[in-house]
C-alpha cells in the first residue's frame, strides 16, 4: 500500500560515559576517598588540568569510589589512566561477576581497562580505584564508564567548556576573571596552576592572596548535575610589583654565612674583608649552652683557631661599615652542631633575652633561624600545620614574634631549613595520622606559616638532601638545575601537606624566597655548577631552560641566592658570588 511504513525495532540507547567528574576537573566532586587519602593535583595530569592523587597509609589502601546509575543486563567498559605501582581499577555490585584490573610497575601513564555485564535487576554499580598497602602515592585521571545510558533521551547533559576567558590584574595581589556564561551550567570551577580548584556560581571571579610581580595562568570549567565540562582555553595575567616586605634588601640579594665563631678548612674571613657582593651576612653561629636551655651565646673565633681574627671592637666597627653600605648583618642560631629545643616557656623567654643581648651588643639587623637535626620535631597527634600544638614549635613561634615586636618593622628575619623539614611535607607530616613516620618531616612548615607576615627570606638548603618528590609527583635529586626548580616551585606555588587538599601550605611571595646552595664541592653535597644555577634562575624568573619540569608560574621577583658559605666561596676563588653578580648585573 502506498505510504505504508514498516515499523522497525526501537532504537537502542546510545552509549555514554556515565562517570561524574572522571577527569577530576571539579576537584573530588562525585568521589569519596577513604580516610581523606585523595586530593586533586595539577601535575602530573593525563588530560585536562587536574588528576587524582591518592596516598595509601597504614591499613588504608587509598580507595576512591563513585556509585553510578546503570542499565540492567547491559555491557559496560571501565577505563582509566594511572601512574604508580600496584594501582587497581574495578567495579563492584555488578549483579554478575565483579571485576578488577591493576598495574604493577610505576613510571609513564598506563591505561587500565576492564568490562562487565550488569545483572537483570542491577541499577547501580560502584567503580573504584585504589593503591596498595605500603606503596607511595598513585595518580589516576580520565576515568570513564562507557555503556548504555539508563536515562535515555531528555536526561541532563554535561555543559560545554566555557569560552572567552579573560584575566586582568587589579592589584599586586589580585586578578579579575570573566568568561561567557554556559547554558545549563549551575556553577563554575576556577583552576589556577598549583592551587586547589575554587567553585563560583557566576561567570566571573576575583582571585586574591596572590604574590606580587608573578604571572598566573587560569582555566575554567562548567558544572551541572550531569558532571563537569572540559576546561576552557587558558588565560594569563601578571600581578604588578608590590611594596614592602623586603627588609630593605635590593630586588635581587645575595646571602652568605660567615664563619665568625669557628675555623675549618675554608679559612677565616674578617668582617671587613667580606666583598661588597654580599647583601646579607649571617654570623655563624649563635649556639645554646645546652639543647633545652634556650640560652644562646656567640663569640668570635678564638685566636688559637683563627690567628687572623680581628678584635671585638674591630669586628663591631666592620659591621657598622657594612650597614652604612646598605648591607644587613644577622645572627644565625643553630647550625649543624647547635641543637635548640625550646621545650618550655622558661627556655622560650631565655631565648628571647639571650638573642636580644647578642643583637644589641653587636648592633645587628635581625635573626636567621638555622635549626637543624633534632631541633624541631612534631609531637604525636600534631597533624595540622595551621594550628601546631608541639611545645618546641609553639615556643619558637612566640619567641620570634616577641623579637619582631621588640625591634620593629625593620627587623630582618630569615630561615634556612633543610628540605626534609619543608618540601618533604608534601608527602609526610610529622609521625602521621597512624604514627611510625619520622616526626621531623615537614616540621618547619608551622613555623614558616605562622611567621610568614614577618618573614623576610626563606632560603631552604637545597643540599645535603635526599631525593624529594616535587609537585609533578616525581622524585628530584640535588646537584642540577632540576632540583632547584622543583623545590623552589613548591614554595612559590604552595602544596597540600601530606597530600591533604584541605590543608594547603600557601605560596610564599617571590621576594621572600631565595635558593640555598653550597659555594663549592667542599662546602656540602649537592654542589651545582654556575651553568646549572643560571638554568634554574632562567626557568623560575623567565620560564626558559626548564628542562622536563613545568613550573606553575613565572617569578621575576625571586629574591636571589643563599650560599654556605662566604668562607668557602673565597676558598673557591669567589666563583659563586661572581656568577651571581654577572647574572643579576651586580
Amino acid at each position: 500500500m502506498a505510504g505504508f511504513l514498516a515499523a522497525g525495532p526501537p532504537a537502542a540507547a546510545a552509549d555514554a560515559d556515565l562517570v561524574r567528574n572522571g577527569g577530576f576537573e571539579a576537584g573530588l566532586d562525585g568521589w569519596s576517598c577513604s580516610g581523606g587519602s585523595g586530593a586533586t593535583v595539577t601535575a602530573p595530569v593525563h588530560g585536562g588540568g587536574s588528576a587524582l592523587r591518592a596516598t595509601p597509609a597504614g591499613q588504608d589502601n587509598a580507595r576512591c569510589s563513585q556509585t553510578v546509575t546503570v542499565k540492567p543486563d547491559s555491557t559496560y567498559t571501565l577505563a582509566a589512566w594511572v601512574q604508580g605501582a600496584y594501582v587497581y581499577l574495578g567495579a563492584t555490585g555488578t549483579g554478575t561477576t565483579d571485576v578488577s584490573t591493576w598495574t604493577q610497575t610505576p613510571g609513564a601513564w598506563k591505561q587500565l581497562t576492564t568490562t562487565f555485564r550488569t545483572g537483570p535487576s542491577t541499577t547501580t554499580v560502584t567503580v573504584h580505584t585504589h593503591g596498595w598497602y605500603g606503596q607511595p602515592a598513585h595518580v589516576t585521571d580520565d576515568l570513564t564508564l562507557v555503556g548504555p545510558d539508563p536515562g535515555g533521551p531528555g536526561q541532563p547533559q554535561r555543559p560545554a567548556a566555557p569560552t572567552g576567558l579573560t584575566a586582568s590584574a587589579t592589584s599586586s595581589t589580585s586578578i579579575a576573571l570573566s568568561w561567557s556564561a554556559v547554558p545549563g551550567a549551575t556553577s563554575y570551577t576556577v583552576h589556577r596552576d598549583g592551587a586547589a580548584p575554587v567553585s563560583v556560581t557566576s561567570a566571573s571571579a576575583s582571585v586574591t592572596g596572590l604574590a606580587a610581580a608573578t604571572t598566573y595562568t587560569f582555566r575554567v570549567g562548567a558544572v551541572n548535575a550531569a558532571g563537569a565540562s572540559p576546561q576552557s582555553a587558558p588565560a594569563s595575567a601578571t600581578t604588578p610589583g608590590g611594596g614592602g616586605g623586603g627588609g630593605g634588601l635590593p630586588a635581587h640579594a645575595l646571602v652568605g654565612y660567615l664563619h665568625a665563631s669557628f675555623a675549618n678548612g675554608s679559612g677565616y674571613v674578617r668582617m671587613a674583608d667580606v666583598p661588597a657582593s654580599w647583601d646579607v651576612i649571617n654570623l655563624a653561629f649563635g649556639e645554646p649552652t645546652s639543647v633545652t636551655s634556650g640560652d644562646i651565646r656567640f663569640r668570635l673565633c678564638p685566636v688559637a683557631e683563627c690567628p687572623n681574627v680581628e678584635s671585638a671592637a674591630e669586628f663591631k666597627a666592620a659591621i657598622k661599615a657594612k650597614q652604612a653600605a646598605g648591607k644587613k648583618v644577622l645572627i644565625s642560631i643553630g647550625g649543624q652542631n647547635g641543637q635548640v629545643q625550646l621545650a618550655s616557656t622558661a627556655a622560650r623567654d631565655t631565648f628571647v633575652s639571650s638573642v636580644s643581648a647578642i643583637i644589641d651588643e653587636y648592633g645587628l639587623d635581625g635573626l636567621d633561624i638555622d635549626f637543624e637535626g633534632h631541633s624541631l620535631s612534631l609531637a604525636t597527634g600534631d597533624t595540622d600545620f595551621r594550628a601546631p600544638t608541639t611545645p618546641v614549635v609553639v615556643n619558637l613561634i612566640a619567641a620570634v614574634k616577641t623579637l619582631k615586636a621588640r625591634y620593629g618593622p625593620d627587623f630582618v628575619l630569615t630561615m634556612a631549613p633543610e628540605t626534609f623539614f619543608v618540601q618533604l611535607g608534601y608527602q609526610y607530616y610529622g609521625s602521621g595520622p597512624w604514627g611510625g613516620q619520622d616526626p621531623r618531616a615537614g616540621a618547619y612548615l608551622p613555623v614558616i606559616h605562622a611567621l610568614r607576615d614577618d618573614l623576610t627570606l626563606l632560603h631552604v638548603q637545597d643540599y645535603n638532601s635526599g631525593s624529594i618528590m616535587g609537585l609533578d609527583n616525581q622524585y628530584h635529586s640535588m646537584g642540577g638545575a632540576d632540583f632547584h626548580i622543583a623545590m623552589t616551585d613548591m614554595l612559590l606555588t604552595g602544596f597540600p601537606v601530606a597530600g591533604n587538599a584541605a590543608r594547603v601550605f600557601p605560596a610564599l611571595r617571590p621576594d621572600q624566597v631565595a635558593i640555598g646552595l653550597p659555594a663549592t664541592t667542599n662546602a656540602g653535597n649537592g654542589h651545582t655548577s654556575p651553568a646549572e644555577v643560571n638554568k634554574a634562575l632562567n626557568c623560575l624568573t623567565k620560564k626558559t631552560d626548564c628542562g622536563t619540569y613545568q613550573t606553575h608560574g613565572t617569578w621575576p621577583g625571586l629574591r636571589g641566592l643563599m650560599t654556605w658559605s662566604i668562607n668557602w666561596d673565597r676558598f673557591g676563588g669567589w666563583e659563586f658570588s661572581r656568577n651571581f653578580d654577572a647574572y643579576f648585573g651586580g
